[in-house]
């Protein structure tokens, strides 16, 4: 009880620090470990690549300023227009789970606010992303530039189909709930590579996809709880 408590006070304070300040900063890195060792370390995601990447990504700079206080809570976070940015800790298992190498060449399927986009480029080599609410596309890539993610490519468009003139992939992450694996994102991953995909409508599962020399490798990890995967 007495932590939750500090953390809210911290909380708190930090919104009415203006942002830039060192104090601010400060703070916010506060919650950024607070957030890694309560809710990724203790759950078991190792990686250190992706502890360092949830640790250096101020996940507050990707939700609207008015819900900044619980950007580094235990939870998803709305960002509008009926989407939200994942919960932490699924955000470092997905990460994880697809064993990123720098240099890597990453294809993400629902940018949303960025975040997932941004902690993918502090690993990787290349990470091209496409979001099909172009509101959000187009307030990704500003943000992600404001950012220095020189390494973030942001595209508007119908995931389903992927981003072929960028393919083969090492790796492709889809952060939105499709019925089944799309085919033509199978067909964008390099023998070899990973996905990582929640798939299904009302009960949904986080499955873990590897393509080989011999076929497509699919591995159940967990249940979950995703938007839909929209396509035209």
């Amino acid at each position: 009880m007495m932590k939750k408590h500090i953390l809210s006070a911290v909380m708190i304070f930090a919104l009415c620090v203006p942002y830039g300040t060192g104090s601010a900063q400060d703070l916010y890195a506060i919650l950024r470990e607070n957030m890694v060792r309560d809710q990724i370390e203790i759950r078991g995601v190792r990686d250190q690549n992706v502890l360092k990447a949830m640790r250096t990504v101020e996940r507050h700079r990707f939700v609207p300023p008015e819900v900044a206080q619980v950007a580094y809570e235990d939870r998803p976070v709305s960002i509008g227009r009926d989407q939200t940015i994942s919960q932490p800790y699924i955000v470092a298992y997905m990460t994880e789970a697809l064993e990123l190498k720098p240099g890597d060449k990453v294809l993400e399927i629902g940018t949303g606010s960025g975040y997932q986009a941004a902690v993918l480029a502090e690993i990787a080599g290349e990470v091209y992303t496409i979001e099909i609410i172009e509101e959000l596309a187009s307030t990704a890539r500003a943000r992600l530039s404001e950012m220095g993610y020189d390494n973030i490519v942001v595209k508007q468009g119908d995931g389903y189909y992927g981003w072929p003139e960028k393919a083969p992939f090492d790796a492709i992450i889809i952060t939105a709930a499709p019925p089944r694996i799309p085919a033509e994102l199978l067909n964008q991953l390099k023998i070899g590579g990973k996905m990582i995909v929640p798939v299904g409508t009302i009960h949904q599962e986080l499955l873990l996809v590897e393509r080989t020399e011999s076929g497509i490798k699919k591995r159940s990890l967990l249940p979950v709880r995703f938007v839909p995967m929209v396509h035209l």
